[in-house]
């Protein structure tokens, strides 16, 4: 009932999901782990067209990655949900979600090869063009984005969804090639005034073409339709709003628009 449900209030949120979708799990590599990802193209698109990388949250690749991927096909977009942790891995235990994210997290070469070898996977697909990529993240997964917008990653644009924005390596003058979008929320704790304070610092100082959508009131996850349910189970600072779900997305789509023109 719940997969239901999802389905229904993304479909209804966020994008159509068309018949035309096709999505197939994938499997590649990177420093002998084997990575499972997931990839969503609709193939009654015609010819080539850009490449997305969607990169998920604390709780690993799940359904919400997915999902958000086939919405992304349903654009004329083919798109990769990554597996930043493994074989696939997904939790919803809060105690394992904080030992894979450790793991990754605080390995800035493996974040790299892991990030790396999806590229390569997708910029390979017979529906993308090479040329053309693009890249989101939730939480870990904003923090993936921004930090390989950070090193210079070849990517016409990035967009962090209530990501993790400190860095111990900040971004250098020159070095981004990427347009930046964050969306986040004023009340999330993950993402405190003075760190975002910071980031907008880094940003200009770097010279990066960004911008940074605050919203008032909203907490962290604020564009997963089960945060609440998360939450309440966790007593986490976790909360959907259904509005900044639609908005954020929209915007995404016209931020889109822009970089891959």
């Amino acid at each position: 009932m719940f997969r239901l449900l999802f389905g229904l209030v993304l479909a209804l949120s966020v994008a159509p999901i068309f018949a035309a979708v096709k999505g197939e799990e994938v499997a590649y590599q990177a420093g002998g782990t084997v990575l499972k990802g997931y990839l969503a193209y609709d193939d009654a698109v015609q010819g080539k067209r850009p490449g997305v990388l969607v990169v998920h949250d604390w709780w690993g690749h799940g359904d919400f990655v997915r999902d958000r991927a086939r919405a992304l096909a349903a654009l004329g977009y083919t798109a990769l949900a990554v597996d930043m942790y493994g074989d696939g891995k997904q939790t919803d235990d809060p105690g394992e979600a904080n030992k894979l994210f450790d793991h990754v997290a605080g390995n800035p070469p493996l974040i790299k090869a892991r990030f790396d070898a999806a590229q390569v996977l997708l910029r390979k697909h017979k529906t993308v063009d090479p040329k053309r990529l693009s890249a989101i993240g939730y939480s870990l997964g904003g923090k993936v984005v921004l930090d390989m917008a950070r090193q210079g990653a070849d990517l016409a644009g990035v967009v962090s969804f209530w990501g993790l924005v400190g860095t111990q390596h900040p971004a250098q003058k020159g070095r981004v090639k990427t347009k930046v979008l964050v969306f986040n929320g004023k009340d999330d704790p993950l993402a405190p005034p003075e760190q975002i304070k910071q980031f907008q610092q880094e940003m200009t100082a770097a010279g990066v073409d960004y911008k940074l959508v605050d919203y008032p009131g909203l907490k962290h996850a604020f564009t997963r339709p089960d945060a609440d349910a998360r939450g309440k189970k966790h007593n986490m600072p976790l909360a959907y709003d259904a509005e900044t779900d639609r908005q954020s997305w929209a915007e995404m789509q016209a931020f889109f628009t822009r970089v891959f023109r």
